[in-house]
């Protein structure tokens, strides 16, 4: 399916770019600048879901390297991404963008809880909903959390907004002659470990048909782009 003609998607952020230039945490003025091109897309008709990593202020996998029970690592983790969500929903709500969050591990006090057909509601209303704490379960990155609920929403398209302009074949940070890809099936990525996404996530991708686009974040108005087919991306597909 051309992105263009693409009704639903689900946008997956990584928690590091949440940061900014700082070292940690959350930088409020770019998640200001993230929330403006968020709404920059929902204004050319699509419906979006969002689902942010929290790898700006815990990530449970390094913690676990650093002798922390890995399952209680990653419940941290979880927290962290619905503290990213909130930060996301106050930047849109203040651009006059209606979100909603919805949250894997449930904390009424807060957001919702993760409800399928409320979500869908959501998006029929024209509300944003951001889904956060992954799939509610240790051992799975958020990267699992989006394809699922990527899955879960019927939506056209996963796009995952990193530091990086696509996929390569090699990390181009360390190697200046890196190849990027346009188009690269599923099976490629998971036979080279071409490191998009987690295995299970782009498992799940494949056996829904859901293609993958992998584009920079951090260049202004390049999410609008990639939605309009011009930018600079890769997309995983069969």
């Amino acid at each position: 399916m051309p992105l263009s003609t693409m009704k639903r998607v689900l946008l997956k952020l990584s928690g590091e770019v949440l940061m900014g230039d700082q070292q940690f945490g959350i930088d409020p003025a770019f998640v200001m600048e993230l929330a403006r091109e968020v709404k920059t897309a929902k204004e050319t008709g699509l419906e979006i879901c969002l689902v942010i990593g929290g790898g700006n202020i815990f990530r449970g996998m390094a913690g676990a390297a650093q002798g922390m029970d890995r399952a209680q690592a990653d419940y941290m983790g979880m927290l962290a991404t619905v503290m990213n969500a909130l930060a996301m929903q106050s930047a849109l709500e203040q651009l006059g963008v209606q979100t909603r969050v919805q949250s894997a591990v449930q904390m009424d006090q807060v957001c919702e809880p993760v409800i399928r057909r409320r979500a869908e509601r959501h998006l029929e209303k024209g509300r944003i909903v951001i889904f956060a704490a992954g799939v509610g379960a240790p051992y799975f990155t958020t990267d699992s959390g989006a394809a699922l609920r990527a899955a879960e929403m019927n939506c056209d398209a996963l796009l995952k907004g990193t530091s990086v302009d696509g996929v390569y074949d090699s990390d181009p940070k360390k190697n200046a002659g890196a190849k990027r890809f346009d188009t690269v099936s599923y099976g490629k990525v998971l036979a080279d470990d071409l490191k998009v996404m987690d295995a299970s996530a782009v498992a799940l991708c494949r056996d829904n048909n859901i293609p993958i686009v992998v584009f920079s974040i951090r260049e202004k108005g390049n999410l609008a782009r990639v939605l309009s087919g011009q930018g600079v991306q890769t997309i995983v597909r069969n």
